[in-house]
């Protein structure tokens, strides 16, 4: 039940990892709240205030309340163990257990998800390189989904592209919802949500706002998408912490270079020269590096305009019609007593009008 799931989250000093901990151990809350203190202490290894506070289900209060708002504002709850669960965050060993979403978190079971990140203080450079990039990769992948911050500069300018360019984009807050930080791009995130993209976070409505949940939603960023762009950041920025959490994950990470005078750009040229990043200059480059296959199109089908068949074609399509295995070009020119050259030309012009095919071996034979 999603109520367990939730009380669980709520049981005091537990923490984030504590929760993974019980969840790989137990493979629910249901399961894990059933356990007897002692087992919870021998078993789980929990201290033993903690695991008497799961015993007393002490999470269950706030839960409930948590349930109740959720419903009042329209926000989907989302477990480790649901089937919509992102399947590329339930790999790391700090996943949050539950995901607070406003549209669909379904983008994020795509099978080609990559995260952008890099500086608030975005120069025309970096605005022009995500302009460029997403809508390049969007056309190699239809089904790419674009994550990140929600924050002024490159995240804006990422989700931006990714709508641009037709595909989904999903905003991971360090916020609780319904609310947007900044509100100066809910009209951004009301975009992203209309566009079949979502709004997620782990913070619930409990959650007081002092700007201590940045670094810790970095590694969400991290976790969901198969590999991490970081397009600007200056030496000290807040997306090296993502490509760290990435770097733990082993997600693939890629940084664009800039110039060596430019401070936006000496996080980005740190990464690349100390090897955490691989340098990367187009959307080429991006599949490469996350190791993305471009499927071959289909190929179109051909529709022939029906045309009237002259004497000749049908004395042709009348010998093939009697050799189901084909004919060579001069088997026919035997058979309908035709000169080669002026058959060349009229065997030529039925295939292209898809009365006759080709065969291997130059053999001719009806469609």
């Amino acid at each position: 039940m999603i109520l367990d799931e939730l009380a669980l989250t709520f049981i005091p000093e537990l923490g984030v990892r504590g929760v993974a901990h019980l969840i790989d151990l137990y493979g629910s809350a249901e399961v894990a709240f059933a356990q007897p203190e002692y087992k919870l202490i021998l078993c789980a290894e929990l201290r033993k205030d903690i695991a008497e506070r799961v015993v007393r289900k002490t999470g269950y209060a706030e839960a409930e309340r948590e349930l109740r708002y959720c419903e009042e504002n329209g926000i989907n709850i989302t477990s480790c163990v649901d089937d919509n669960y992102p399947h590329l965050l339930r790999e790391i060993p700090d996943r949050p257990h539950i995901v607070y979403s406003v549209g669909d978190i379904g983008a994020l079971s795509s099978r080609h998800i990559l995260s952008v990140v890099g500086t608030r203080r975005i120069s025309s450079y970096g605005e022009s390189v995500c302009a460029h990039l997403i809508p390049e990769l969007a056309e190699m992948f239809p089904d790419l989904v674009v994550v990140s911050g929600l924050a002024f500069g490159v995240d804006a300018a990422a989700h931006r592209a990714a709508l641009a360019a037709g595909v989904r984009t999903v905003a991971v807050v360090a916020n609780k919802l319904p609310d947007v930080t900044p509100v100066q791009h809910c009209n951004l995130a009301k975009d992203i949500v209309e566009h079949g993209g979502a709004i997620i976070t782990e913070l619930s409505s409990h959650t007081k706002q002092n700007g201590a949940y940045y670094i810790p939603r970095n590694r969400i960023i991290a976790g969901v998408a198969d590999g991490l762009l970081v397009v600007e950041s200056p030496i000290n920025g807040g997306s090296l912490s993502t490509a760290k959490a990435a770097d733990a994950y082993s997600r693939s990470i890629m940084a664009l270079p800039g110039r060596i005078t430019d401070s936006r750009s000496e996080g980005t040229n740190h990464l690349i020269k100390t090897n955490v990043a691989q340098l990367v200059t187009s959307a080429r480059d991006i599949a490469d590096v996350l190791g993305w296959e471009v499927e071959p199109a289909m190929p179109e089908k051909m529709y022939y305009a029906p045309r009237e068949v002259n004497d000749k074609e049908q004395l042709v399509l009348a010998v093939l019609a009697d050799n189901s295995d084909g004919l060579t070009m001069d088997n026919i020119a035997d058979k309908t007593q035709l000169h080669i050259s002026e058959l060349s030309a009229m065997l030529l012009n039925m295939e292209l009008s898809g009365l006759v095919r080709q065969l291997p071996g130059r053999r001719y034979v009806i469609c």
